[in-house]
């Protein structure tokens, strides 16, 4: 899965060859004479059409058929795609996914008819561009001319946890704003933040009651039945609706599900801590319901750390309390 290379390595293999070859077992390939190439600037009476080695793309739903090599032998930009989806399908895979921006829409086509050539299934997931903001302005991180960041530069200012999430607070097809400055704030403003300290909170309540109790998490259906605070009970319901949601979001390749959920349930939890820390405390004299609640804790820690490792999050057993919440 985790295996990244250039598409230098791609031609030292020569794996363009090997999957030439394979189009051809197939009866994929023929030597055809196109048409000029669309949207170039081409003088038609100069113009000397040529056959060219073709993949037979518009058997698979393609507009026209796509060149692998050009006039002078070398191979098309379309070629070194065909090589790196090839190299996917020689190792096992057969299911595919491409994470585009919005401007290759154009070449979805073409992509996925010469994947079902070699016998592939290639899906695309099309992102929109990502507008870098700061304090909800416009921002430039150097004073270089280009106007475009890298991702190290952004994974280098904002942290890869806040650069993950992030990039996952709306749905692939919506255009994003990363705002840098609400990335860098430690704070529940913060949707990453919001999330982690939730995770560290559960952490304190646990770590507390082992070390000024001696007291542990552990499932005691008897007890359980104390847990009667309308508040509590939807906790449970969304603890028991991840393995669902993640089955659903995984099987949608819609990732952004997995950090609404978060959202959603930290702020459940936030809500149901904060009412009732002063009246219906976690740990308390009454041990039936401590118990309950200990255990109700640990689920919401396992389940955000669950949810955060999907994502590739890190989730913190210790952090800082907002300047404005009081313990």
């Amino acid at each position: 899965f985790d295996s990244f290379f250039s598409e230098k390595l791609l031609h030292d293999q020569d794996r363009l060859s090997a999957a030439i070859r394979l189009l051809e077992e197939k009866g994929m390939t023929a030597m055809e004479v196109l048409p000029p190439p669309k949207g170039v600037d081409i003088d038609e009476e100069e113009y000397v059409p040529q056959p060219l080695k073709v993949v037979k793309t518009t058997r698979f739903g393609d507009d026209r058929d796509r060149p692998l090599l050009k006039t002078n032998g070398e191979p098309t930009y379309f070629a070194a795609d065909v090589a790196y989806h090839f190299d996917k399908l020689s190792r096992g895979y057969r299911r595919l996914i491409d994470v585009w921006g919005a401007d290759h829409g154009g070449y979805i086509s073409r992509m996925k008819a010469v994947v079902a050539a070699m016998g592939g299934e290639l899906e695309v997931i099309l992102f929109q561009l990502v507008n870098l903001m700061k304090d909800g302005q416009p921002y430039r991180m150097s004073k270089r001319a280009a106007n475009f960041v890298t991702l190290r530069e952004l994974l280098e200012t904002a942290g890869p946890d806040a650069t993950r999430v992030f990039f996952l607070l709306r749905r692939s097809d919506m255009a994003l704003d990363f705002d840098l400055g609400l990335a860098q704030k430690r704070d529940n403003t913060n949707p990453v933040f919001y999330v982690q300290y939730g995770h560290a909170r559960c952490a304190a309540i646990l770590r507390r009651a082992r070390e000024e109790k001696g007291v542990e998490p552990r499932w005691d259906p008897e007890a359980m039945g104390a847990l009667q605070l309308p508040e509590e009970i939807d906790l449970i319901k969304r603890i028991l609706q991840f393995p669902e949601l993640i089955a659903h979001a995984a099987a949608a390749l819609e990732p952004h599900k997995v950090v609404f959920y978060l959202q959603e349930t930290i702020a459940q939890f936030h809500g149901y801590y904060t009412k009732y820390k002063k009246t219906e405390r976690v740990i308390s004299g009454d041990e039936r319901k401590t118990a309950a609640r200990l255990y109700l804790i640990w689920a919401v820690k396992q389940t955000l750390a669950n949810a955060l490792a999907v994502l590739g999050v890190s989730a913190p057993e210790r952090m800082d309390a907002p300047a404005a919440e009081e313990d």
